[in-house]
């Protein structure tokens, strides 16, 4: 130190030096220090009672590989009766009432509707229409209120969602007739626009949200890349035949060869329930509205889904739900196919 230094200048140079010197020590010390870990999010466990049809289990098919990747937990239980309307549901319901030992009241898993909505303190039931009928607002009622207010009465707790379905892909046979019946959606657009505005109907009558997995499956396609176009250069007409039309992007299960008794197979098509990407996008629309959480960035891709395409279809189910909290659906012109 300068020896011409004051004396109150030698007495102050130690009490200045010694907080440097010691937070020098603690910034070398923290630098050796591993880093900390992240706080990790706490589960979350959702339990669903899902009262539908195959179009049900077609949407629910992968959200348990979602919940568990996202790190959080499903509790689901299916009741189904294929093809069933809301009237067999409601009617099930009935019967039990009557007499709880009638098979016709119980489900596949030997249960009732009162018994299944016991089981669990369920957090969310969801309905639905059948998708044959899905158009037409006045197959709704009353069985959409009356299921509604059945599973109110016997689980108060629970929020009742009502599962919209999709429309058919713009190929199918029901899209092909020359004269539909009044009433009858002429083209993909027209049932889907006819679909929407009843669930968007039923669920505001109800009270309750939906859950836009056909606002999902209409955006996807009819995104100018990602959606789906029927192939132009197929030949239909081939008696025998031994390859199928190319089906790229598809959400429906489309065309197939059908084998048949001594015969050659047969083009057949299924333009109604939903394919390996079409279940992944149901189950995207499904986890965002259980969960309260973005899908978009899941780790989960089942096997034979091309990755870009599943984040394609996460990106839309968000959207898909966002526009739903926000405003009405609302579709394109109902000319277009």
């Amino acid at each position: 130190m300068n020896q011409t230094a004051s004396p109150i200048t030698r007495r102050l140079a130690p009490a200045v030096l010694q907080p440097a010197l010691l937070l020098s020590a603690l910034w070398l010390l923290s630098a050796c220090l591993p880093a900390a870990e992240p706080v990790a999010k706490p589960a979350k466990t959702v339990r669903l009672l899902t009262v539908g049809n195959s179009f049900s289990q077609n949407a629910t098919r992968y959200l348990n590989d979602l919940t568990k990747s996202a790190g959080n937990v499903l509790i689901h239980q299916p009741l189904v009766v294929g093809g069933s309307p809301l009237s067999l549901h409601w009617e099930k319901a009935e019967q039990h009432e009557k007499d709880p030992k009638a098979p016709a009241g119980l489900y596949g898993n030997k249960l009732s509707l009162k018994q299944a909505l016991a089981v669990q303190p369920w957090d969310f039931v969801t309905i639905q229409q059948a998708s044959i009928k899905s158009h037409d607002v006045a197959t709704y009622r009353p069985y959409a209120k009356q299921l509604h207010d059945y599973i109110k009465q016997h689980a108060p707790k629970t929020e009742v969602l009502i599962h919209q379905t999709w429309a058919y892909r713009r190929d199918d046979p029901r899209f092909a007739v020359t004269a539909p019946k009044p009433g009858e959606p002429a083209t993909q657009a027209d049932m889907y626009r006819m679909l929407t505005s009843a669930y968007t109907t039923i669920a505001a009558e109800l009270g309750v949200r939906r859950i836009p997995v056909g606002d999902a499956f209409y955006l996807a396609d009819t995104d100018a890349k990602w959606g789906y176009q029927p192939d132009a250069k197929y030949d239909f007409a081939k008696k025998e035949p031994t390859t199928l039309p190319d089906q790229t992007h598809s959400l429906h299960v489309g065309w197939r060869l059908a084998k048949q008794t001594n015969a050659p197979p047969k083009l057949a098509i299924d333009g109604h329930h939903a394919n390996l990407a079409g279940e992944y996008l149901g189950a995207c629309v499904f986890y965002e509205v259980l969960f309260g959480d973005s899908v978009v960035g899941n780790a989960f891709v089942p096997a034979g889904l091309d990755k870009a395409h599943a984040r394609f279809l996460q990106e839309t189910a968000h959207q898909a739900v966002a526009n739903s909290r926000v405003k009405p659906a609302t579709v394109p012109d109902a000319g277009v196919k």
